[in-house]
């Protein structure tokens, strides 16, 4: 069946209507085309980020409040020491754990101004209840009233790891079959990773009676303790993730060294976590997690990071610790009292040596140095 022709005047009357309604849509298309490019239209930023970082940057709820601001992130993983030897290019940001690695490619790539610190974590040692139990019985560790956290101290724990100690030598280790061999704490590679380098930093000064390394004849006086803590762990992970997932699941060693924020973050949100205790070093090192900004969206993005009220709220829920607001975590945490140090009370926090003096410490530490 076909369309039946209208008379001249109606067709004349129904061209002039189609023709305003065909007007009026182009012009409704054009308006909300246009706000709808203005609301959605983002900036696409890349980085290479250290993997405890990850979740934070894949939780949906940070995902929308970047978005919110204009940002699309696009991430990669890598070890904070592995940074430097990446070819940067097209990458608009590195997110290294600390702020050594963070200076070296400040340095490597020439970046000009502030450093951008949005966040910070102390490194904490996570120990099976057995494990800590015993610690606590043979003077290497204290545990606070519930059992469920207290204090590694470093100068005993350094000492029974020069004598080479097992726990078969340590009182109440008996009839305990997953207590076997030599102490040890396992932490990631120093070469590559942030926190095995900063590990040796905060073993190195405790065992050179508080001083912090600063030369070669430094690094010579304390390597020998630092290949101890090294070599025992046999082949080592460049990512503090793998080692703390294996330990949630019962697998590997039962003492692993992690940032508070990878305990922090499942603790609130109320995730069982087994027999785990966790243990603030008596003195250890505060790892300021750094963002290197390599373009001008990169460095927008940290700024955001750093002082953005809904992003730093996420940061917390993921663990960390938002530069300059304490109160916040605190707050944050108030229910995991007798889980985690809120106040850190007790923590003595370990200088930092500089790049080139912790790069000398980690090689030597694994063998790859001048014996000196």
């Amino acid at each position: 069946m076909g369309f039946r022709e209208q008379p001249a005047p109606v067709r004349r009357i129904l061209g002039i209507v189609l023709a305003v309604l065909l007007l009026g849509g182009v012009a409704a298309v054009l308006v909300a085309g246009g706000d709808k490019d203005k609301g959605t239209a983002t900036k696409t930023v890349r980085g290479v980020i250290g993997s405890e970082k990850a979740e934070f940057f894949a939780d949906p709820k940070v995902v929308k409040a970047l978005a919110d601001k204009g940002f699309t992130v696009r991430t990669e993983t890598s070890g904070s020491w592995d940074m430097e030897e990446l070819p940067l290019t097209g990458y608009d940001f590195a997110f290294p754990s600390s702020k050594a690695p963070a200076d070296e490619l400040r340095s490597q790539q020439n970046v000009k101004g502030a450093a951008l610190r949005p966040f910070y974590s102390p490194l904490v040692v996570v120990a099976h209840r057995a494990a800590a139990e015993v610690l606590a019985d043979n003077g290497l560790a204290e545990l606070g009233s519930g059992g469920q956290t207290g204090t590694l101290l470093m100068d005993p724990y350094l000492k029974a790891a020069k004598a080479d100690r097992t726990w078969q030598q340590l009182r109440g280790a008996s009839g305990r079959p997953e207590l076997s061999g030599t102490v040890f704490i396992t932490s990631t590679d120093p070469v590559a990773s942030n926190s095995g380098a900063l590990y040796l930093a905060a073993a190195s000064y405790v065992a050179d009676g508080g001083k912090v390394a600063g030369d070669r004849a430094a690094v010579d006086r304390t390597a020998p303790l630092l290949r101890k803590l090294i070599g025992v762990q046999g082949a080592q992970q460049s990512s503090s993730d793998a080692p703390f997932r294996d330990f949630v699941s019962g697998v590997g060693n039962p003492l692993v060294l992690v940032y508070e924020s990878q305990v922090a973050s499942p603790l609130m949100a109320k995730q069982q976590m087994g027999d785990l205790v966790v243990l603030y070093p008596d003195t250890t090192v505060i790892s300021d997690h750094t963002l290197v900004p390599l373009t001008d969206n990169g460095r927008a993005l940290g700024e955001l990071l750093t002082s953005e009220p809904e992003l730093r709220k996420l940061a917390v829920r993921h663990g960390f610790r938002p530069q300059g607001a304490a109160a916040e975590f605190t707050a944050a945490t108030a229910d995991l009292r007798d889980r985690l140090n809120q106040t850190l009370t007790g923590v003595r926090q370990a200088p930092v040596p500089t790049s080139e003096v912790l790069h000398e410490m980690a090689q030597r530490a694994r063998n790859q140095g001048d014996s000196g």
